[in-house]
């Protein structure tokens, strides 16, 4: 196993840099210490050509510029908190708004916009960083580290963990887009999905819970068995008209707190095959709706639907919902977080 860092760039007169971890099979996985960015993910197709899986960009620069998250770490939390505020022990705390009136994957510098601290061990990348108290208004000084560990059987695991001087909320996640056929390569819509998931959580216009647990069966929501991407993605669904298309928290069938299997990818075209499992409840299935052919990436501009995206989490908008699980992180108490994704033909 190896990792090996080279330059990147700097931002603000910080050093920032690009690592490549790669294992005995060649697979290999580039990460940023910007916003532990995963810039790329090289495997082995079919025809044994060494495919990137990842949308992203190769440069600094196209980072620092507009973009929907490319393969960054989200926090301090993953998805939407409505109104951009919530309470916590008879305390309002004040977010700020970057989704109209809505917060959104931790506003306006969250996670994937700092730089973070990093040390390297055998086959894992420990990136680490402090998000000071009332940072985008959340409360508690915030110890957060991310491990990014390749193993040898093609595993990609990524473990969080933190701990706060403050109760706090906290729902990390990681925001890659994957094209199994190849980034730049075209739609995502072939691709065969099973999700192991029996209910989802639908959302209103603005993408903010109802609050309602949906059951999949006999709607276009069902992937338990697997099932073309973009076989019901047109379906005249309230719900996928509302997010114009996948954009939807998933809640995964646990038999434990461990690992769980959240779904299974496969590609249409290179053979590859990816499996995610986490010890998160839910995982957030999205299928780049928003992509236009505006951003330009490593290999060509990015349509709609060039990218699906599964994003282990806790539900969107927790706060506001005492039924679903909890994201509060108490006062010295130690968050912990594992999700892998696991690459075969």
């Amino acid at each position: 196993m190896v990792i090996t860092k080279s330059d990147f760039g700097s931002i603000n007169n910080k050093e920032v840099y690009l690592f490549t971890i790669k294992n005995s099979n060649k697979t290999e996985i580039q990460v940023t210490n910007y916003g532990c960015i995963i810039t790329s993910i090289k495997v082995k197709d079919k025809n044994d050509n060494f495919t990137d899986i990842v949308l992203g960009f190769d440069t600094l620069n196209d980072y620092l510029n507009e973009h929907p998250y490319f393969g960054a770490v989200i926090g301090r939390y993953g998805n939407r908190i409505a109104g951009a505020e919530f309470e916590l022990n008879g305390k309002t705390y004040k977010l700020f708004a970057n989704n109209g009136k809505n917060h959104l994957h931790g506003g306006k510098k969250g996670f994937d916009k700092v730089v973070w601290d990093y040390k390297t061990s055998d086959n894992t990348l420990k990136l680490t960083y402090l998000s000071p108290d009332k940072e985008e208004g959340y409360p508690g000084n915030l110890k957060i580290s991310v491990n990014y560990t390749l193993t040898e059987n093609n595993e990609f695991k990524i473990n969080y963990e933190a701990v706060s001087d403050e109760d706090t909320v906290l729902n990390p996640t990681n925001h890659s887009y994957f094209n199994l056929n190849g980034e730049g390569s075209g739609s995502i819509l072939d691709h065969k999905l099973t999700l192991n998931a029996d209910y989802f959580v639908p959302t209103d216009l603005e993408s903010i819970p109802t609050g309602e647990i949906r059951p999949v069966t006999g709607t276009s929501f069902d992937f338990t068995v697997n099932t073309a991407i973009g076989e019901r993605i047109e379906d005249k669904n309230e719900q996928l008209i509302f997010a114009g298309g996948y954009d939807h928290n998933f809640i995964i069938n646990k038999s434990d707190n461990n690992l769980n299997l959240a779904g299974k990818v496969e590609s249409d075209k290179s053979g590859i095959k990816m499996d995610v499992y986490t010890t998160e409840p839910g995982v957030q299935f999205y299928t780049s709706n928003y992509l236009d052919g505006s951003i330009k990436g490593k290999s060509g501009n990015y349509e709609q639907r060039s990218g699906f995206c599964l994003e282990t989490q806790h539900y969107p908008d927790s706060p506001h919902f005492p039924e679903f699980p909890t994201t509060v992180l108490k006062k010295g108490d130690v968050f912990r977080s594992e999700t892998i994704y696991r690459f075969y033909l």
